[in-house]
């Protein structure tokens, strides 16, 4: 199933390199509604990582993305793995480099595999993403 929501990016991070066979970059929306503001960050993996080169923080942008649940070791975590970016109200006519013809299929696994363990995210972080 994929999701859509829009709002204002307030933070873009760095491409971070997790393993030779996985690399992420996240950004960060803010979204106003009903007198509430939520902050929702998104990662975008693999080849779509490129997606929010184009956006500067303060850009009101449409994020289209999928839920991915995970485990690892004893947890459970929730992502939310964007695979469209776009200024928002503009719908399908954007340049190409802004946006991604289709959602990646649903069966793709981006995430290390099982024992694939990458290496630690931070200092005190041992999460694998």
């Amino acid at each position: 199933m994929n999701f859509e929501i829009s709002g204002k990016i307030i933070e873009i991070y760095d491409e971070v390199q997790i393993s030779d066979r996985f690399k992420k970059r996240e950004f960060v929306i803010e979204k106003n509604e009903s007198g509430f503001t939520d902050q929702v960050k998104f990662q975008l993996v693999q080849d779509k990582t490129p997606l929010i080169t184009n956006f500067s923080k303060g850009d009101e942008v449409s994020v289209s993305f999928n839920i991915r649940g995970n485990k690892w070791k004893d947890t459970y975590f929730v992502n939310l793995q964007a695979w469209r970016i776009q200024p928002a109200g503009q719908g399908g006519n954007m340049p190409p480099h802004h946006q991604s013809t289709a959602p990646p299929p649903p069966a793709e696994q981006d995430d290390p595999g099982p024992g694939e363990e990458p290496p630690p995210a931070g200092e005190d972080d041992d999460l694998p993403f």
